[in-house]
């Protein structure tokens, strides 16, 4: 069998980019660059959309403005990269590596900020204080991957978002089933149709939030922050949200 390449070497790729003319966005859509080290590179708002980024080292890169819709971002380094305002339609994140040691360092999250995420699966990850202000997220789906072999109880695999700040995104239909949010600021958030059955919602901060149509249904509410929430009276499972009684209204 013929060992997998890349499309283009590292070299090739990095001396492309730091020749890129001012304001030329150099087009590598659809092409392999998968498994390549382009740690800390300026992209310069390059067309990415459906390239294969499998396993590809983006830690430090600034992807800001990049357009990435399609992309496959299974297994990258994305330790501390720059999305803002990338167009992330459709990508996909499986696993990526976020954090450069064992201990998840907030400091060292990527950042989403502006960036549109439509219909994006970012899965099987901990992304403790991601910076998602302001970016689209309709329907994404960052939800529980799947069922661990062995695990008779049929636990999932959780999404761990600690501390992420969703301030004034918009979420319509994102699927946050199961995920971990201990600390997650929505401050007036569109959170109208998001599933966050059985989410761990602690110390959240949904003030000003639109929760209409949501579905609470398990999730924990213990210190959530509910002041100024539109919408509340449609939100599905409400009734049967844990330590709903300690939320702050």
């Amino acid at each position: 069998m013929p060992v997998h390449a890349a499309d283009f070497t590292a070299k090739e790729v990095t001396t492309a980019m730091f020749g890129a003319a001012a304001g030329a966005k150099l087009d590598y859509s659809g092409r392999d660059l998968s498994g390549l080290d382009l740690a800390g590179l300026d992209f310069k708002q390059a067309q990415l959309n459906k390239a294969n980024l499998f396993g590809t080292d983006l830690a430090g890169a600034n992807l800001s403005g990049a357009n990435l819709a399609g992309a496959r971002l299974d297994r990258a380094v994305i330790t501390r990269a720059d999305f803002t305002a990338a167009d992330l339609t459709g990508v996909t994140m499986l696993r990526p590596t976020i954090y450069s040691g064992l201990e998840p360092d907030q400091r060292e999250a990527p950042r989403f900020r502006g960036a549109n995420l439509t219909g994006a699966r970012i899965m099987a990850v901990r992304l403790d204080g991601a910076d998602f202000r302001g970016a689209n997220l309709t329907g994404a789906d960052l939800a529980a991957l799947d069922y661990p072999w062995g695990d008779d109880r049929g636990s999932p695999q959780r999404a761990v978002l600690l501390g992420c700040d969703f301030s004034g995104a918009t979420l319509t239909g994102v699927r946050l089933r199961f995920a971990v949010l201990h600390f997650a600021r929505f401050r007036g958030a569109d959170l109208s149709g998001v599933d966050f059955t059985k989410a761990d919602l602690t110390k959240a901060d949904l003030s000003g939030a639109n929760l209409t149509g949501a579905n609470m249904t398990g999730a924990n509410l213990d210190g959530a922050v509910l002041s100024g929430v539109r919408g509340l009276e449609t939100v599905q499972g409400l009734h049967l949200a844990r330590n709903i009684e300690t939320a702050i209204r």
